[in-house]
């Protein structure tokens, strides 16, 4: 029976876009609880680290309800810090709680390759497991820079799509603070279907796949975003000399910890990923 992963990519109170939620209070403890009823071996928290100090949206509605509170009226977004100790000591509670489930520590870093220096002392801290990075924003007026969301509103899909995957290979030149890639299909995520029809992704296949030998030239893993599988993301990434996966839910309620992993664990199987010692360890081929 293959060895069931670690679900490399949860967010609980401590991440800004679940934590303006009041209900969301206690979300690890919640997450925990659940991992252990559904048998999941291992979770990672991996927190936002977003240390852009101001970004814009053209909506209030793009940056998502439970986030809002963070837009003032011209569209500017400031997010808190990041509170690491308060993070810390729940880790610290629900590993006394949960003794028999794995819990790890980690960031999403957005954006590393512009905010090395100002992470610098937490990733080189030690208390940090996981480093998952993220490009979650891309150039938009003059210094600014938002995500694709609001980027569809103004300018053409296919240029936005295209200025996502060109940045990735830059991230991965400019940074060494990462060890995972993550979410590889986030501009998807609100490609305006409505508009432009539905997402080809053979229309973008040789930028994905530049993307993906940038990330494969550097070592490092490609994760299994679980939002949504796309078979074509690591037939990809292995034809492309991907040599290690990781598989995570994104997600910021319990109830969505490792959503979707049986299919997720087929898929990566039959590209020939295969599981290391640990469950929080990488698939490799």
């Amino acid at each position: 029976m293959t060895s069931r992963p670690a679900d490399a990519h949860v967010h609980s109170e401590w991440s800004w876009d679940a934590g303006s939620d009041p209900a969301s209070a206690g979300t690890m403890d919640r997450t925990c609880a659940r991992a252990v009823r559904i048998g999941l071996p291992a979770v990672i928290f991996t927190e936002h680290l977003d240390l852009d100090p101001e970004w814009v949206v053209e909506e209030p509605a793009d940056i998502g309800t439970t986030a809002q509170r963070y837009v003032d009226g011209q569209g500017r977004v400031r997010l808190p810090p990041f509170d690491v100790e308060g993070y810390l000591e729940a880790i610290e509670r629900c590993r006394r709680v949960y003794p028999g489930l794995r819990i790890l520590t980690g960031v999403e870093f957005g954006q590393p390759h512009l905010w090395a220096r100002e992470a610098a002392d937490l990733i080189g801290s030690g208390v940090i497991d996981r480093v998952n990075g993220s490009l979650h924003m891309l150039p938009y007026q003059g210094s600014t820079r938002t995500e694709p969301t609001s980027l569809y509103h103004s300018r053409p899909a296919d240029e936005v799509m295209w200025a996502y995957l060109e940045e990735i290979p830059r991230m991965v030149a400019g940074s060494d603070s990462f060890e995972v890639f993550t979410h590889i299909d986030f501009a998807i995520r609100t490609w305006p279907a409505e508009r432009v029809g539905p997402f080809d992704p053979t229309e973008f296949e040789e930028g994905f796949r530049t993307a993906m030998r940038a990330l494969a030239a550097s070592d490092r893993a490609l994760e299994l975003n679980t939002r949504r599988l796309w078979p074509w993301i690591p037939q990809w990434w292995a034809e492309e000399g991907g040599r290690a996966v990781t598989f995570g839910s994104d997600a910021h309620r319990a109830q969505d910890v490792a959503a979707n992993f049986p299919e997720a664990v087929l898929m990566a199987e039959y590209f020939g990923f295969r599981p290391g010692r640990r469950p929080e360890d990488f698939w490799t081929r």
